[in-house]
Order: C-alpha cells, then sequence, then structure tokens
C-alpha cells in the first residue's frame, strides 16, 4: 500500500464509499474533487502498487481514465505518484461502439471499435495518420492483451472538444482508442511515454469478476 501523506484537502475532500474511504490513502483525497469516481483511484492506486515493479514501470505516474463519465467531461487523469499530485485532466474519447456520450460497452476484440478496459502500459511514439500517436500494451490477458494488435493507442482528434460536443451534443468517438484534444496532447503524450500504467475504468461488474489483478486484492 502506497503511504500516506496528509495534507489539508484530505480533511475536505473524500470518496463517496465508505469502504474506499477506510482503505485509500487521505493524500489522494483531493484527486476526488476533481470528478474522479473513488472507485476508479483506489483500484488504479492499488494497480500501481501491484505493477510497479513487475511491469518495470518507467516513471512514478499513474494515467486514469474514468469512462463512467460523460465524455463531455475531464475524464483523463495525470497523477504524479511522487507526491499524488493531479498534473493534467483533459476530454477524452471512446470508441464508436462502446456507446454515444457514455461509454458502457467494452471489448478486447479486433474490429469491433470499442474501447478496452484495465491496465496498460505506456510505450513508444510514432508518427501516424492522427500524427505524434503513443502504443500502449495491455498488461491483463483475455482483457486488453490485444491493444497493440488491434492498434489501440492514445492520439489526438479534433472531435474531441467542448466545440464538436456543443454542435452533436458529445464529443466525438473513435475507432477505441483513447483520443485527447489537438491543442493539448502532445506534450501529455511526451510526459506520459515508455513506462507509465495506465487504467481504464468502466464500472463494470464483469471486469472486476475477470481481473486477476483486482481479485489479488
Amino acid at each position: 500500500m502506497i503511504g500516506v501523506v496528509l495534507s489539508l484537502s484530505s480533511f475536505i475532500y473524500g470518496p463517496t464509499d465508505p469502504s474506499v474511504s477506510a482503505i485509500l490513502p487521505s493524500s489522494y483525497f483531493h484527486i476526488i474533487s476533481e470528478g474522479l469516481s473513488d472507485k476508479a483511484l483506489f483500484e488504479a492506486v492499488e494497480g500501481y502498487s501491484l505493477l510497479k515493479e513487475t511491469e518495470d514501470l518507467e516513471k512514478e505516474m499513474l494515467i486514469i481514465i474514468d469512462y463512467t463519465k460523460s465524455s463531455n467531461l475531464e475524464r483523463f487523469y495525470v497523477i504524479d505518484m511522487k507526491d499524488t499530485s493531479l498534473t493534467k485532466s483533459l476530454l477524452v474519447a471512446h470508441g464508436k461502439n462502446s456507446g454515444d456520450e457514455f461509454a458502457n460497452s467494452f471489448s478486447n476484440r479486433k474490429g469491433s471499435y470499442q474501447s478496452s478496459l484495465g491496465f496498460f502500459k505506456t510505450a513508444e511514439t510514432y508518427e501516424g495518420k492522427h500524427g505524434l500517436s503513443l502504443r500502449l500494451d495491455g498488461l491483463e490477458k483475455g482483457i486488453n492483451h490485444l491493444a497493440r494488435e488491434r492498434a489501440i493507442v492514445i492520439h489526438q482528434a479534433d472531435y474531441v472538444s467542448l466545440d464538436f460536443a456543443a454542435e452533436h451534443g458529445r464529443i466525438g468517438r473513435s475507432l477505441g482508442c483513447p483520443a485527447l484534444p489537438s491543442k493539448q496532447y502532445a506534450q501529455v503524450i511526451e510526459s506520459i511515454k515508455e513506462g507509465c500504467l495506465l487504467y481504464i475504468y468502466g464500472g463494470t461488474e464483469g471486469y472486476s469478476s475477470m481481473s486477476s489483478l483486482l481479485q489479488e486484492n
């Protein structure tokens, strides 16, 4: 378990789920105030503590995507694990077959055009049809291990914007990739490439029952 670092915000904010509040270090409570699901944060932190040695994570950073939130809200979070500070929060798209404004269906299957859940490790960057893009390696067999084969990457897209949402009622959707806003993506990709842990949360019982990582806790 990652150590507790108390701060003033720890006494102001806290999880809505009492079971999470009893376990999650209070140094993370301020992140929940930014709209991140307390359960998403708890599961991500627990996964980080398990994987930081076995997966040889190069950077003390944790990325969380909370797909239980509306796509019109910021739901891509970058956390500096050295001091549990939230360094960035952004809009992020989900796959077009995962849902409209909300993502509610997920898949590891090629051609599904759905987002995948669970733990990933960021890998190398490359220049593709969307410009600078970041490859992801899925760490959970049967849940997201085909991410690289499916070309699930972090890239930019013009449709990830509030202007698009104002016109269409939601931001645009991808073919399964977590696409970021065009104006902010490059700096984010450069900061999280090659060895960061990413956790994509969907709030589904199906994932929780399949994940061997979560069942270890």
